[in-house]
């Protein structure tokens, strides 16, 4: 930036007038005309000065101006380059609350799945976990099926896993059933009894006896499959099973 103190351009204006006519021709003015002539001079001499400081300011003010205009695009880069970094950072930030959102929406999907569930099991409302849910269902297949022997080891493992589960009784149900259908009659004997014995509250006792007492008389010890009928039919004489008991015992007599 150029700087001219005021002094300094009067200075450089006088030596400049020195060279004018008045000094050729000072000796032919008498004293108001030289005075009169030195007030002009010093008048252009301001002149000059106003004229000179004034392009000096104008290049100044151009100068600054100048500096500002740069600085001034030097500032909005520099926002630009911060609000690309905001820009990325935003969107690395919002990635991450989506990635993290989404493994809690796994997490807790898979808590569910690993909570008990509700389910009606013979018109009686039991908490069953999803392990033991599969385990049942996975050994009912096998029954179905007529994969006898497997379901027997399949429905023998649950309950000895899950004896307190609420598919307990029905699995130890059709684990004797299962010994039944490969004519194992004494072990669907000994799986039975252990419905009426622990689970005599369930829906599958009176059905457990009834197939006591047919694995008795597939073993031709009448008594003791009549002994079964009859205690089948004093124990729970309003199911359906108890019917099925008096119409074998006719025929038995």
């Amino acid at each position: 930036m150029i700087t001219l103190s005021k002094s300094r351009i009067a200075a450089a204006c006088v030596a400049l007038a020195a060279c004018m006519p008045l000094q050729g021709h000072a000796g032919l003015l008498d004293d108001d005309e030289a005075r009169k002539a030195i007030i002009d001079l010093r008048a252009k001499v301001e002149s000059m000065a106003r004229e000179l400081n004034a392009r000096i300011d104008t290049k100044s003010d151009r100068s600054s101006a100048l500096d500002m205009v740069n600085q001034q695009e030097q500032t909005l880069s520099e926002i630009a380059k911060l609000r690309g970094q905001v820009e990325v950072l935003s969107n690395e930030l919002a990635n991450a609350q989506k990635r993290q959102k989404d493994m809690y929406s796994d997490l807790d999907e898979r808590m569910r799945k690993l909570e008990p569930r509700q389910v009606t099991i013979d018109g009686r409302e039991a908490a069953v976990d999803p392990n033991e849910q599969r385990a049942y269902d996975a050994a009912m297949v096998m029954f179905k099926g007529g994969d006898y022997k497997s379901a027997a080891a399949a429905l023998g493992e649950f309950v000895r896993r899950y004896p307190a589960s609420g598919y307990a009784a029905n699995a130890q149900y059709w684990l004797g059933n299962a010994h039944f259908a490969q004519r194992d009659f004494k072990g669907a004997i000994a799986a039975q009894e252990v419905v009426v014995s622990q689970y005599r509250d369930s829906a599958k006792a009176p059905d457990a006896i009834l197939n006591i007492a047919s694995s008795y008389t597939e073993l031709k010890d009448i008594k003791n499959a009549k002994k079964a009928l009859k205690e089948l039919v004093l124990k729970y004489p309003d199911s359906s099973a108890a019917q099925a008991a008096k119409d074998r015992l006719a025929v038995l007599k």
